[in-house]
């Protein structure tokens, strides 16, 4: 089985950004995907090009922050932040064209950094919602880049990064037993979704997880991969 450790939130804050860089460097972590409208951006895409080892993708974002994309009033409130929630179903004004166009923008704002495109996926898990399956699936193939699996995806098997998506490394499943859970699973390749980090001001500012990071950070930098898993 191939396995693919990727850390989500890169470039949200400093203490994110430098919690991925040491769980690739002193552990297990594989890639990360930015947010490209982070707190640490700038400073993420620095420590990127330092360590061309950690592959990089984007994590598309609709429901934190600001848009990256000059015409997107229309998908923010008042106060200039997105209006979604992390539930599709509470977004019933949501409109696929204007949300292509902001994440278009923050695909090229990503690419204007120089690193490769490793790969797509999303804060909250927006690109699986339905309503937006046809934006991903043009992205995908627009930038020729794969997409985290998805259910409302999976019969796109030609974009697919992996053929499943681990998502209990997190909160209480944080343990030391990711790969004895993973072992016999029926897949030939899996990405399992982290979030390690040095806990800062600015991640309890913007973030509702924030302890189970260091927990994670601390596992994923003591753990290694297991001689029957193939590098991804």
């Amino acid at each position: 089985m191939k396995i693919l450790l990727n850390a989500d939130d890169y470039g949200l804050t400093k203490g994110v950004t430098d919690g991925i860089i040491q769980s690739h460097v002193n552990g297990i972590v594989q890639s990360a995907t930015l947010m490209m409208n982070g707190l640490a951006v700038s400073y993420a895409v620095e420590q990127a090009h330092k360590h061309p080892s950690l592959q990089v993708g984007i994590h598309l974002v609709l429901t934190w922050g600001k848009p990256v994309g000059r015409d997107a009033a229309s998908l923010t409130n008042e106060k200039g932040l997105f209006k979604f929630s992390n539930s599709e179903k509470s977004n019933i004004d949501l409109d696929p064209q204007l949300v292509e166009k902001e994440w278009e923008a923050q695909i090229e704002a990503f690419l204007n950094t120089g690193l490769p495109l490793h790969h797509i996926d999303s804060h909250h898990h927006v690109h699986s919602w339905p309503a937006l399956k046809e934006v991903i699936v043009r992205l995908a193939k627009k930038y020729k880049v794969p997409v985290r699996f998805a259910d409302s995806i999976k019969d796109e098997s030609d974009i697919l990064l992996t053929q499943a998506l681990w998502l209990d490394f997190y909160g209480d499943g944080v343990d030391g037993q990711l790969f004895h859970k993973l072992k016999d699973l029926p897949y030939e390749s899996i990405e399992v979704m982290t979030h390690p980090a040095i806990i800062d001001h600015d991640l309890r500012s913007v973030s509702s997880y924030v302890e189970k990071r260091k927990t994670e950070l601390e596992l994923l930098c003591s753990m290694s991969m297991p001689d029957w898993a193939k590098a991804f």
